[in-house]
């Protein structure tokens, strides 16, 4: 997430291992990737794969990764599909990336209204 615009910048829908965090960091921009700070938790995968200079690990109380774990909330509160216990609740694994998949263009497209 682009702190300053709030904008959805790159994506991996997956587990969250040391293969997903480098698909996660492939699926940044080129000039993300060269000059932008990414601000973690301390999960390991990450400090494995991200660069060191683009780099920080955080802990909850800075607030740094509080604008994702918002967006993490609303997405959970938006695409029910992703909540077990609702009528909408979805087996099929392509339709819940579908689901948030047009979440983040349908929120990355609000922003510019």
């Amino acid at each position: 997430m682009e702190v300053e615009a709030r904008e959805i910048i790159g994506v991996y829908i997956g587990s969250r291992d040391e293969q997903a965090a480098r698909h996660l960091w492939q699926s940044l921009p080129g000039v993300y990737r060269q000059c932008a700070i990414a601000y973690t938790d301390f999960w390991s995968a990450y400090s494995a794969v991200l660069p060191s200079k683009r780099h920080h690990t955080v802990g909850k109380e800075t607030g740094m990764t509080s604008y994702i774990e918002r967006f993490n909330n609303t997405l959970r509160q938006r695409v029910s599909r992703l909540v077990r216990k609702t009528l909408s609740f979805s087996k099929s694994i392509e339709n819940h990336i579908g689901a948030i998949w047009y979440f983040i263009h349908h929120y990355n497209q609000s922003l510019l209204v």
